[in-house]
């Protein structure tokens, strides 16, 4: 197996591990409580939901700022009008021929 499907494999497997923990933690947390006592049915659901609207919200304002900063950053391009005018020779020099 080439190093690139190896971490592909374990990107997958840790991904499905945290969404099994999760849905675990948010719809059965009053049936695991006994085992993982991390705190109130309302303090647990209200962490669980608000992490990852945070970490989205923040991974959005990280886009915005990306595309202000690419905008602020790259010069502008030619006008349309320099790029589709050909230049004309109205006066071309002429060697005389010997």
């Amino acid at each position: 197996m080439s190093k690139d499907r190896a971490i592909g494999a374990v990107i997958a497997a840790v991904c499905v591990v945290v969404a099994l923990g999760y849905a675990v933690l948010l719809l059965f947390y009053q049936n695991v409580q006994s085992f993982v006592n991390i705190g109130s049915l309302a303090d647990v659901h209200f962490w669980l939901i608000a992490t990852p609207v945070a970490v989205a919200f923040i991974a959005i304002l990280f886009i915005g700022a990306w595309i202000g900063y690419t905008m602020f950053t790259t010069p502008p391009p030619k006008p349309i009008e320099e790029i589709t005018t050909e230049p004309t020779n109205e006066n071309p020099q002429k060697t005389p021929t010997p």
